[in-house]
């Protein structure tokens, strides 16, 4: 199985880099230590703006749909699944019209597919799509646990793991026609999050307090 290829990796502004979305100029990064959501600039990589959830919960998963945030939030707590997706518009703060539930109270990562909402649950090892009225749609089954999701190309790239506590890491695609997966290459590290910024793709080392960008060979 042949490795990701390393582009780019550089230590993150703040410890335990956490939910990752990348666009042409910015990187949206939450921490799980701060408990804050980040926007780095790409080129210098200095924070431009922060700002906390109005509980103080972690901000586990993070996607952008026009000018809005769209962030999976919830207790750093392992006994608690109570997660929610909230709506945050930079420079005016969090929708407190808009909270979605979690299916089942879990939830990690979020991506978009053009059409709506996709959900990522890690130990459940689905992707559920969420409409606009907030419930669950069409669910996609992945073969392993799912530490990272987003859509490029016309499919979702799944970050999964047999075994956390290990580096066996890799890179699938999951083809939304089929349901069907392929892995693409090794990760090798304990990635947390992806994302893919219509050229790269991006993830978090976090336990290292490091962000990767790669591509395959």
């Amino acid at each position: 199985m042949k490795a990701i290829v390393e582009l780019d990796r550089f230590s993150s502004p703040f410890p335990r880099p956490q939910a990752l979305f990348a666009d042409a100029t910015t990187l949206w990064v939450s921490s799980r230590a701060t408990q804050k959501l980040y926007a780095l600039d790409r080129a210098t990589r200095h924070i431009t703006w922060e700002t906390e959830t109005t509980d103080g919960q972690t901000v586990w998963g993070v996607t952008k749909v026009g000018g809005a945030l769209y962030v999976v939030c919830g207790e750093d707590a392992p006994d608690v699944d109570a997660r929610t997706i909230r709506r945050y518009v930079p420079g005016q703060g969090f929708d407190a019209s808009y909270r979605v539930a979690c299916p089942d109270g879990m939830g990690s990562h979020l991506s978009h597919d053009g059409h709506t909402l996709v959900l990522s649950q890690w130990y459940p090892q689905k992707l559920i799509s969420i409409g606009d009225d907030g419930q669950p749609g069409r669910v996609l089954k992945a073969p392993t646990q799912i530490v990272g999701h987003c859509f490029a190309h016309g499919a979702f790239h799944l970050a999964t793991t047999d075994d956390e506590e290990s580096n066996n890491y890799h890179l699938e695609r999951l083809d939304p026609a089929t349901g069907k997966t392929e892995r693409l290459a090794r990760i090798g590290f304990p990635a947390r999050a992806l994302a893919f910024d219509g050229v790269d793709f991006w993830t978090n080392h976090r336990e290292r307090d490091q962000i990767v960008r790669f591509n395959l060979a």
